[in-house]
């Protein structure tokens, strides 16, 4: 399997899914809410039916689980598939905001090996196929971040998914120096730590393995870390599809 060729040939792809995700939200956006009590539109639908479609496409043999639909979610046995979050950070989407992105990460042998994530609205294109190739697509450059020297003079930056820190979490904050967090939604907190911009995030045991796959392929193959709060190895295809608890850390403080 060349994964290399296969992430290059879905670029195009996820940047077309990026420019039909703000196309249907300049025409105004239908939205329900789901059985979990979490919001859907017709542009994550829609997204959904185009990014699976083109993997589809490029890699016939392999399984797709994604958020939006029910296939292969009851599949306990899957090693080798891939994960797509059609829209994460929903909420941003619905609301004319940007820090919404578009995931798919492929996982062989219940690892991820690749990640894609587009960030259309703050027009920034994130992927990787491994260590030392993870890339940055953005004002018709290509930046590879895993080679981009990110080391900074200051202070220990870290993202967090609500203002409110719980007090497990500022544990480990004060165990790795952080001194500052800024709240950020969706995957694109992991690029901004690939990318040398933050230090990390932290998070208990939450969401699914669709939500953070591709950022997890990407972050790694920056030479970042991804574990749990043991520093145990985080795996893919378990049987509910949730995550356990999360420490993302840059290169930049390992």
């Amino acid at each position: 399997m060349d994964i290399k060729l296969i992430v290059e040939n879905l670029i195009d792809a996820f940047i077309s899914a990026g420019d039909l995700s703000l196309d249907l939200r300049d025409k105004g956006l239908t939205k329900e809410i789901k059985s979990d009590n979490t919001p859907v539109s017709n542009g994550d639908l829609e997204v959904n039916k185009f990014i699976t479609k083109k993997i589809s496409e490029i890699t016939p043999n392999i399984p797709i689980v994604s958020e939006e639909t029910s296939d292969n979610k009851d599949n306990n046995q899957l090693k080798d598939f891939w994960l797509v979050d059609p829209i994460d950070g929903t909420y941003d989407y619905i609301n004319n905001l940007e820090e919404f992105t578009i995931n798919a990460g492929l996982i062989i042998n219940n690892k991820p090996v690749a990640g894609l994530i587009n960030a259309p609205a703050k027009k920034r294109m994130f992927y990787s196929y491994g260590e030392g190739n993870a890339f940055e697509l953005s004002d018709g450059k290509t930046i590879n971040l895993s080679s981009k020297n990110t080391k900074i003079n200051r202070p220990i930056k870290f993202i967090s998914y609500s203002n409110k820190i719980k007090p497990e979490i500022q544990k480990i904050y004060q165990d790795i120096g952080v001194v500052e967090n800024v709240r950020m939604k969706s995957s694109l907190k992991f690029c901004v730590v690939a990318a040398g911009e933050y230090d990390g995030y932290v998070a208990e045991p939450r969401a699914y393995e669709w939500d953070i796959a591709a950022g997890h392929a990407i972050l790694v193959s920056a030479g970042g870390t991804v574990t749990d709060f043991d520093g145990s190895e985080i795996l893919y295809g378990k049987k509910d599809l949730k995550n356990p608890s999360l420490i993302l850390k840059s290169k930049n403080i390992l």
